[in-house]
């Protein structure tokens, strides 16, 4: 193991005194949404080479159709977020969004054009951004997947039959920032908690199903179907409604540090759901058609998730705000900014449908990984549920720089 140097003298220096925290809202993290497997899928490289080809507003599909109107609060909440931070710091993987003091200008602009129609917004988005097609060296297209906010029925009973509980981040789970011993190491993790001195794997799903955590106080809520916990925890946000109409929302506070387990794979490999009408809906209903082979089936994916009680609008992205249905997208941060508006140009779920619209980057997902890579954040329910299902793209985009930072980079070509 390449860590094992490091972690002897990391654990012996902080170990001791670790506990786990709950992490900062704008660095959330969701787990790979629950998708049937492709029939050919194009591997990512390794080392991803981001390029920026700057291109013409009429190049982008069907721009001067798109509503940019209903884009404008993802980019006035990302605007919000941004804005606030110091004027010298970089927007982006090495500053490829320039600075916050780049941004001041435009999201100024932007905040002054509430209430305008499409047409003026266009303009102005023309006036203060310019377009860049993205590519990884070259190679446009990229896969594009859905998700969405999951919706629970909650139970004020915990002795209720299928009644789960969702916990809150329990206080002996370790988190280690391999990155502040070894700087090649930076944004490694490791997650665990301490026995004997000793750091090891932190409990697994079936540990916690079992009752590792009762007696603990650690349960936030409880809900009325483990299957639909089971796909709260693939998504890592929701709603619990409960009988009297109250409503919880609950968002992402850490996970166990396991892998995650694609269970879809493992049933269209056993023959147990077709790989033709494989989706998020026909592996659930196959869960409560078959409740006792479903436990065994779900412990399959020992990660687990943690939760937390979101006050306000949400779902909170990784960006630290709100999103917003149908304009929030999901990227790799290590490749592109969070915050910056991308014009995306893919189709409609299963369908050669085009699907073109301004999106606003605004979270992560541990799936999404490389240049050309995004998940569509599709709103709340089983409507939401539907199309994020069934989203499995081929698709690109097109990412907006502010007018200075474009000509920066002009300068410097």
């Amino acid at each position: 193991m390449r860590f094992a140097g490091l972690l002897a003298a990391a654990f012996a220096l902080t170990l001791a005194a670790c506990s786990g925290e709950t992490p900062k809202e704008d660095s959330t993290e969701r787990a790979p949404a629950e998708q049937p497997p492709p029939q050919a899928e194009t591997a990512v490289p390794e080392a991803p080479a981001l390029l920026l080809t700057p291109v013409g507003f009429d190049a982008l599909p069907d721009w001067t159709t798109d509503r940019p109107s209903e884009a404008l609060p993802a980019l006035l909440k990302s605007c919000g977020r941004l804005t606030v931070q110091p004027s010298e710091r970089a927007v982006g993987p090495d500053g490829l969004a320039g600075t916050v003091a780049d941004w001041r200008a435009p999201c100024a602009a932007l905040s002054a054009a509430e209430g305008q129609d499409d047409a003026a917004l266009r303009r102005l988005l023309e006036e203060q951004f310019r377009a860049f097609a993205v590519s990884n060296a070259g190679a446009a297209e990229g896969l594009f997947t859905g998700y969405y906010e999951a919706e629970l029925t909650g139970t004020r009973d915990p002795s209720a039959p299928g009644a789960t509980p969702l916990y809150r981040l329990p206080p002996d789970l370790v988190t280690v920032d391999l990155g502040r011993f070894r700087a090649d190491l930076r944004g490694e993790r490791l997650i665990g908690q301490v026995r004997d001195g000793r750091l090891v794997p932190y409990l697994t799903r079936e540990e916690i199903d079992a009752g590792a955590l009762e007696g603990q106080g650690a349960e936030l809520l409880w809900a009325a179907d483990p299957v639909d916990v089971f796909f709260l925890h693939v998504q890592g946000s929701g709603r619990v409604v409960y009988p009297d109409g109250s409503v919880t929302r609950v968002g992402f506070a850490g996970s166990n540090g396991h892998p995650f387990y694609a269970i879809g794979r493992a049933l269209i490999a056993e023959g147990l759901v077709s790989r033709e009408q494989a989706s998020m809906q026909s592996i659930r209903d196959w869960l409560r058609a078959n409740p006792d082979k479903a436990r065994e089936v779900m412990q399959r994916n020992a990660r687990y998730i943690f939760f937390r009680e979101i006050k306000g609008e949400g779902p909170i992205g990784a960006q630290g705000v709100p999103l917003t249905a149908g304009r929030s997208l999901a990227v790799d941060s290590k490749v592109l900014p969070l915050g910056v508006p991308l014009y995306l140009d893919t189709t409609w779920p299963a369908t050669d449908r085009p699907l073109r619209r301004l999106m606003v980057a605004q979270d992560v997902g541990s799936a999404i990984k490389g240049v050309v890579r995004g998940d569509f954040f599709w709103g709340s329910g089983d409507a939401a549920l539907a199309e994020a299902g069934r989203m499995k793209q081929s698709g690109r985009y097109y990412l907006l720089l502010p007018k200075a930072v474009a000509e920066r980079r002009q300068q410097a070509s």
